[in-house]
C-alpha cells in the first residue's frame, strides 16, 4: 500500500480549497441575479399580510443599510469571504434577528441523518442488485425481477414522494404525513422518540432511495461485466474456486472502486434532489430551508445552507481520495 506523502495531501487539500472558493463565489453571484431585491421582498409580504405599512421606503432603505446592501459588490463579495471563513453566515432577512447558524443548526442534523440513511441504502442495494444482474450464478427469475424493481428510476424525486405520500401515508394511513417527529414531542433519545424519527423519516428515505438504486445498478453491472473479462476471473475459475468466493473476492471488490468515486459525488446530486422530497414532507431539513429562503429571496440562509451542503460533498470526496488505497491496494500516493 502506497504512503500517503505530503505533496499529493497537499495537491489535494488545494483542489478542496479551489472548490469551496468556486463553490462560494457561485453562492454569491447567482441570487443576486435574480431580479427583485430581499429587502423590498420581506417588505412586501409585510404589505400583504398587514394591508399598509408606514414609511415603507424608509425601513427599506434602513434594513439595506443594516445589511450591507447598499455597499459596492466588490465590498460586499470580500466581507462575505471573510465571514466564510469565520462560518458566519449572518442574519436571516425573513426571520430577522435569527442567525442563519441557528437555522441551519436546527436543519443540518435532520438532513444528514436522512441522507446517510438514503444514501447506505441506495449505494449497498443498487450495488448489490447489480452485481446480481451481472452475475453468472444469479437465477434468471432474478435476473427478470431486478429491472422491474428500478421502474422508478426514471421518474423525479418529487413524483416518488408524491406516489408513496399517497399510497401510504394518505390512502393506507401506515405512515404520517408530514414532520420529522410526532406533534408535541421534545427532542431526546428516548426509545419513543427515535421510534417516532425513523416512523416519519421512512417515506422520505424511500423516495430518495427509490429513485436513485438503479443508477447504483447498471453502474455496478456495466463495471462487474468489465471485471468478468479479466484473465485473473479465468484463472480463478480454472482452479474451481467457490462462486461466491470468486464473485466476492475477485468481482466485487475490484468492480467496486469506481463505485466508491462516484459515491462522494453523487451525495451533491442526491441533496438537490431532497430539497423538494423534504418541502413535500415539511421535513424539518436543509432542504426544507433551502426552498424557504429561495422563495423569500432570503439571501443569507441561501448562502449558507447552499455553502454547508457543498462543503459536505466535497469534503466527502477528499476523504475518499486520501483512503483509496484502503479500498485497493494497488493504488499507490508514490509518483511512478
Amino acid at each position: 500500500m502506497g504512503r500517503l506523502t505530503l505533496g499529493y495531501f497537499l495537491r489535494r487539500f488545494s483542489i478542496f480549497l479551489v472548490t469551496i472558493w468556486l463553490a462560494a463565489t457561485l453562492i454569491w453571484i447567482i441570487p443576486r441575479l435574480a431580479p427583485g431585491d430581499p429587502i423590498t421582498a420581506m417588505v412586501g409580504r409585510m404589505i400583504r399580510q398587514a394591508g399598509y405599512v408606514e414609511n415603507s421606503d424608509i425601513i427599506i432603505e434602513g434594513w439595506r443599510e443594516r445589511f450591507g446592501l447598499n455597499d459596492s459588490l466588490p465590498v460586499q463579495y470580500v466581507r462575505y469571504l471573510g465571514n466564510l471563513v469565520r462560518m458566519d453566515f449572518g442574519y436571516s432577512l425573513a426571520y430577522f434577528p435569527t442567525t442563519v447558524g441557528e437555522i441551519v443548526g436546527r436543519a443540518l442534523p435532520w438532513t444528514v441523518g436522512l441522507l446517510l440513511v438514503a444514501v447506505t441504502i441506495t449505494f449497498f442495494l443498487g450495488n448489490f442488485l447489480g452485481a446480481l444482474l451481472a452475475w453468472r450464478g444469479t437465477p434468471k427469475l432474478v435476473k427478470y425481477l431486478i429491472p422491474v424493481g428500478m421502474i422508478f428510476t426514471s421518474i423525479p424525486s418529487i413524483l416518488a414522494a408524491i406516489f408513496l405520500l399517497y399510497i401510504f401515508a394518505f390512502f393506507l394511513d401506515w405512515f404520517p404525513l408530514t414532520g420529522a417527529y410526532k406533534a408535541g414531542m421534545t427532542p431526546s433519545l428516548s426509545i419513543e422518540f427515535i421510534t417516532s424519527v425513523i416512523h416519519h423519516g421512512t417515506l422520505p428515505a424511500l423516495s430518495v432511495v427509490l429513485v436513485s438504486f438503479g443508477y447504483w445498478a447498471l453502474g455496478m453491472r456495466g463495471m462487474m461485466i468489465t471485471v468478468e473479462g479479466e484473465d485473473y476471473m479465468h484463472l480463478a475459475r480454472a482452479k474451481g474456486l467457490n462462486p461466491l468466493y470468486v464473485l466476492y473476492r475477485y468481482m466485487i471488490r475490484n468492480a467496486i472502486l469506481p463505485q466508491v468515486t462516484a459515491f462522494a459525488i453523487t451525495l451533491g446530486t442526491l441533496v438537490s434532489g431532497q430539497v423538494l422530497v423534504e418541502y413535500i414532507f415539511a421535513y424539518q431539513g436543509m432542504g426544507n430551508v433551502i426552498f424557504s429562503a429561495l422563495r423569500n429571496q432570503d439571501f443569507p440562509v441561501i448562502q449558507g445552507t447552499s455553502f454547508i451542503l457543498i462543503l459536505m460533498t466535497a469534503l466527502a470526496v477528499l476523504i475518499i481520495d486520501l483512503i483509496y488505497p484502503l479500498i485497493d491496494p494497488r493504488i499507490s500516493y508514490e509518483r511512478s
